[in-house]
């Protein structure tokens, strides 16, 4: 039987598959809608097994908070290149696992991926999209995040994500300080979260530097001292300059406004996965040379 046009739209709708692959599964299954339909997502997992080994350290992550700003999730979604991770298919797959996440507040990644976005779970959406796509993609990890406070989210080009949790204040000072959070990549919200062998390292580090002006012991203490004191402001939250207003810190902000950070988190796409090195122009000398 031939397959119409309206088949064809269909499938794609149902499957998210691209035309061609819906308009030969059609073809094949003698235009029978459910029969493509799974033979559609046979296709899907044996294309993102095949593509699964492949690198993907590109991608976005998407956030997701509820109307009441109690609660919020931050997801990485990745894939191989940065052309794709501006493909509005893939946003929206992210975007819509994200919602799913904040929805169904899975326990883990393989939990999510059961979870349902739309008519499909987020694992069939997923392979269907590599089809469709052609790229490895994958949802690396997930943050959620409940507070009986404040949450506030900033979302930089997609690449950086940040959730603060704040006990007082308003939404609008949680926003303004993921955004500061975004900016500046703060450690620890203060001095007093800095690990005791972080300090020490930091002191140990610091004399060494002091030793070698020639200055006395107490003078190389206070030396120490301050550039401590320097360094402390720059990798703590409340020690650093607000990024909307340098002339205060983020400690002076909080007081103002009577407002206690409680937590802050910050991903950014592809950390910690080691990129494949590539050298374009041993590739093509490669392709010159048939190899």
């Amino acid at each position: 039987m031939a397959v119409t046009a309206a088949q064809v739209k269909e499938l794609r709708e149902r499957t998210g598959a691209g035309m061609m692959e819906c308009k030969k599964a059609l073809v094949e299954t003698g235009g029978d809608m459910n029969s493509a339909i799974d033979q559609l997502r046979k296709s899907g997992l044996a294309q993102a097994d095949k593509k699964s080994s492949r690198i993907a350290a590109e991608g976005r992550i998407a956030l997701a908070i509820s109307a009441d700003a109690r609660h919020a999730v931050m997801v990485e979604v990745n894939c191989e290149t940065d052309f794709v991770a501006k493909d509005d298919s893939f946003n929206s797959f992210a975007n819509a696992v994200a919602a799913s996440a904040l929805q169904h507040r899975p326990a883990d990644v393989q939990a999510l991926m059961q979870a349902q976005i739309g008519h499909h779970t987020a694992e069939e959406a997923r392979q269907a999209l590599v089809v469709k796509i052609g790229e490895n993609i994958q949802v690396r990890r997930f943050e959620q995040y409940s507070t009986d406070g404040i949450l506030g989210a900033y979302l930089h080009g997609g690449k950086i994500g940040v959730v603060v949790e704040l006990d007082g204040g308003t939404e609008e000072l949680a926003k303004d300080l993921a955004m500061h959070v975004a900016a500046l990549n703060p450690s620890y919200i203060a001095e007093a979260n800095v690990p005791a062998e972080v300090m020490a390292k930091e002191k140990e580090i610091l004399h060494a530097q002091a030793a070698d002006s020639g200055k006395p012991v107490e003078i190389i203490e206070k030396m120490v001292a301050g550039r401590l004191r320097k360094q402390l402001s720059e990798i703590t939250l409340l020690g650093q300059a607000f990024v909307k207003d340098g002339d205060i810190t983020v400690a002076q902000l909080l007081q103002q406004n009577n407002a206690k950070v409680e937590g802050f988190s910050r991903l950014v796409v592809g950390e910690g996965i080691e990129k494949r090195a590539s050298n374009f122009a041993e590739e093509v000398m490669q392709q010159v040379r048939g190899g």
